[in-house]
């Protein structure tokens, strides 16, 4: 069955990775621009993860054994490396700050995601507080928000493996070839940190894992590997809208430079 999600989904995903946006990333502030609407990907990304292991482990006291022990180690070690990896200086650190050093390091503005991040959500919704952001970032992330509402695990497993795990090696490096190429005096060396770890962990462990969770998750149900295909698309679509919305960006601050 995973090979048929594969073949519904590949359209879409070589949409992605041909997408025009990698090649207008010309300049600094190019980059800038990109960094400053991907970073809420990175973020809403630790919600996808915490929302499976909230569902597929025990988080909370007194402990008891839940599900599928094959499944708890397999989120378990995602999480693990996502929140707690090695940094470019040795030092333990998730996956989000370090985009956001890497962001600081690179002269971006993360004054909008710091706003977000820090919002009391026990007293304003996720939804109600990503209403004033750029059109492409709020829809990714109502996406995201609106998929772990419903609390269907094998639903969020497909927006997390199949919207990110499982694109990212490729994904990230169309964008790495492109930065090294345009910006070889530039200090990137924490943003491609990033990037290369991403590659290394989704390429040798976290994507193998998060396929072996799907079909943990979806087994022989029929409906439930229906509908893993539909949240994928759907999850496809609002990172190309995503990345339009950036490109759109990008060429909105050449006009008035």
């Amino acid at each position: 069955m995973i090979a048929q999600v594969t073949r519904e989904i590949q359209p879409l995903q070589e949409q992605l990775l041909s997408h025009s946006l990698y090649k207008e990333i010309k300049t600094p502030d190019d980059l800038l621009v990109f960094m400053e609407h991907h970073v809420f990907a990175v973020w809403d990304f630790m919600s996808l993860l915490k929302a499976l292991q909230n569902g597929l482990t025990c988080t909370k006291t007194p402990w008891k054994p839940a599900g599928n022990a094959e499944t708890r180690y397999l989120i378990n070690e995602i999480v693990l490396a996502e929140e707690t990896d090695i940094n470019a200086k040795g030092e333990r650190q998730s996956h989000y700050e370090m985009y956001i050093d890497a962001m600081q390091k690179a002269g971006a503005s993360t004054v909008a995601i710091d706003r977000l991040v820090a919002t009391d959500f026990d007293v304003m919704t996720i939804h109600k507080a990503i209403e004033n952001l750029p059109a492409g970032v709020s829809q990714f992330l109502k996406f995201t928000f609106d998929i772990i509402d419903r609390g269907n695990l094998h639903e969020i497993a497909a927006a997390f493996t199949f919207g990110r795990e499982n694109l990212i090696p490729a994904m990230f490096s169309a964008i790495i070839g492109e930065i090294e190429d345009n910006f070889p005096a530039k200090d990137l060396s924490d943003f491609k940190y990033y990037f290369d770890r991403h590659i290394e962990l989704d390429e040798d462990e976290h994507g193998p894992m998060a396929l072996q969770m799907i079909e943990h998750l979806c087994g022989e149900d029929n409906n439930k590997w229906n509908e893993v295909i539909t949240v994928s698309k759907e999850a496809l679509k609002v990172r190309l809208n995503l990345w339009d919305g950036i490109l759109s960006e990008i060429k909105r601050e050449e006009i008035f430079v």
